[in-house]
């Protein structure tokens, strides 16, 4: 197993820096950026996912971002796998490992892993998205049927995770649930030294409304309309998000134009607060202010002595 200062993990909620520390910190130990990012990944979606700039790319080189389409599936495990690769490349080349991202459920599979799962079969995926855009109160009720412990772990709307549990259980007649009572697996050898950004709440929520109010400046709106127009559907799990599916409403007419931002705000906040109630739960983090103008120094001072 390599050295603690092999990886760094630079996490925390959205709207927190995590990108301008990253650049900066990529850019001062010779460093590349992998992104852990769960709706990044996707091509078209640049606004509402405040995904790095071009020009911020070419300040650092980063990975996993912009690769795939936003009708394609992508899980955390299948993160992992890529991740993992990335970083032994990454290392190979004498670089510094950098990840940086709020999707915690990316980060955990990918340096604690998950119990293994089986392969599903695409034309099982396939059938069940289908049924599931017919009908998802009927999946998660045949959901409750042979995982009663999975469905009892999530809601019932969460199309992603009911289509799991169903898609699992279906591939190899056993619950997710009984599944998951294997040890894990890490798709990754290696260690990292973790480090988490904080924000003051109310201070943490100037951010995020003020960055909501810019996406709409910087053509949220027509960013959306794009998508739709390539026929990607608002159903879709990448856009059934807040972001886009308060855009969707508007451009729908549901909805009038203030109160999608206002909407957009209120979701941004709530999902910022499901990241640190997820992150603050992870020991191994070292929390810095996200406030401190010296933030990059005091990530690499602790990083530099563990």
């Amino acid at each position: 197993m390599t050295s603690l200062r092999d990886i760094l993990v630079i996490a925390g909620p959205t709207a927190s820096g995590k990108t301008a520390v990253g650049i900066e910190l990529a850019q001062r130990i010779d460093g590349e950026i992998i992104s852990a990012d769960a709706r990044q990944i996707y091509r078209f979606m640049d606004i509402g996912t405040a995904k790095p700039t071009a020009e911020e790319r070419v300040a650092a080189r980063h990975h996993l971002i912009d690769f795939i389409n936003p009708d394609k599936g992508y899980s955390a495990g299948q993160f992992a796998e890529d991740a993992s690769a990335v970083i032994g490349d990454i290392l190979r080349h004498g670089k510094t490992p950098i990840v940086v991202g709020g999707a915690g459920l990316y980060i955990r599979a990918l340096f604690d892993g998950f119990s293994p799962m089986p392969k599903i079969p695409a034309e099982i995926r396939v059938r069940l998205q289908e049924e599931g855009r017919e009908s998802l109160p009927e999946l998660y009720k045949r959901l409750c049927e042979v995982d009663p412990e999975w469905a009892t772990k999530i809601q019932a709307t969460d199309t992603q995770r009911i289509l799991r549990g169903l898609e699992v259980y279906e591939a190899s007649s056993k619950p997710l649930s009984e599944h998951q009572r294997v040890p894990p697996t890490p798709p990754i050898r290696h260690t990292a030294s973790y480090f988490g950004l904080y924000w003051e709440r109310e201070a943490l929520y100037d951010r995020i409304n003020a960055r909501a109010c810019l996406m709409f400046e910087n053509g949220l709106i027509e960013e959306a309309a794009s998508l739709r127009n390539r026929g990607y559907s608002p159903d879709l799990n990448a856009l059934n998000a807040f972001g886009y599916r308060e855009i969707f409403q508007y451009l729908n007419g549901e909805t009038t134009l203030d109160r999608a931002l206002a909407n957009l705000q209120q979701g941004t906040r709530r999902y910022a607060k499901r990241q640190m109630t997820f992150f603050r739960r992870d020991e191994r983090i070292q929390w810095v202010d996200g406030s401190d103008v010296d933030v990059a120094d005091a990530i690499l001072q602790n990083f530099e002595t563990c």
